[in-house]
């Protein structure tokens, strides 16, 4: 019944196929007229409130301290777009950082990702930024958090250009983390010494050695020859690089 009730191609007029086939080419034109769909990156926002993220968290801190690193972490892949660091707002990251280090203050990844990764792009002012933030940070557990403050030490020197901004980080590991590394806390001779300042560099190597901090023999027997290097070149000394024996 169905089929006999359907009507041949053939018996349906020409005005009315022609009409079809007309508004089936301009739907076609229509499509191919229409811009293609422009993906736009998403702005990063603000972090909630630390008494709104701890609410949330719902007794499991550290559980939302990860997902929000992760949602960080990928926030520069979104749909149809690759947001390179150089752009995203370096403050708002510095926030969502921190953020994440009140949750879980024992973690070490957010340090990381300022340190090793956000200070990546090429632009010095988002790179102090970054190593700012880890300053900042430092003092809330130098124990913990000093192999961060010496990474962004050694690219305040070697790719910031600023001894002194290195110098002063190095002088915040070796006056209060004092569970660091033996090459991190002995950090600030060496920039001393590549600064010109051989009498603040012989002064504070002397001490460090004659204090009995230094309990390695290896490291020792370096400081003291290094020591003895300086004290025989003066102020004439060539600058030399942060090495360690162990290197």
């Amino acid at each position: 019944m169905k089929r006999d009730a359907e009507r041949a191609l053939s018996q349906v007029p020409r005005p009315a196929l022609a009409l079809l086939v007309v508004a089936f080419c301009l739907q076609i034109a229509w499509q191919a007229l229409q811009p293609k769909p422009d993906a736009r990156a998403e702005a990063l926002g603000e972090p909630a409130a630390p008494a709104v993220l701890r609410a949330v968290a719902m007794g499991e801190p550290i559980a939302l301290a990860q997902f929000l690193t992760l949602y960080l972490q990928a926030f520069d892949n979104q749909p149809g777009v690759s947001i390179p660091f150089l752009q995203l707002d370096y403050s708002r990251v510095t926030a969502w950082l921190a953020a994440i280090l009140a949750l879980d203050p024992a973690g070490q990844y957010p340090l990381l990702m300022a340190a090793q990764i956000y200070s990546q792009v090429p632009d010095p002012a988002k790179q102090r930024q970054m190593c700012d933030f880890v300053r900042s940070q430092f003092d809330f557990d130098p124990n913990r958090r000093w192999r961060w403050l010496a990474h962004c030490a050694i690219m305040a020197k070697h790719r910031l250009g600023d001894a002194r901004l290195a110098l002063a980080y190095a002088e915040a590991i070796a006056r209060s983390a004092r569970l660091a590394s033996g090459w991190a806390r002995q950090m600030r001779v060496f920039i001393l010494e590549d600064l010109g300042e051989h009498d603040a560099a012989t002064i504070l190597l002397g001490g460090l050695l004659a204090s009995g901090e230094v309990t390695d023999p290896k490291e020792i027997h370096f400081l003291t020859q290094k020591l003895e290097q300086m004290k025989a070149a003066g102020k004439s000394s060539p600058p030399s690089g942060i090495r360690h024996p162990k290197e």
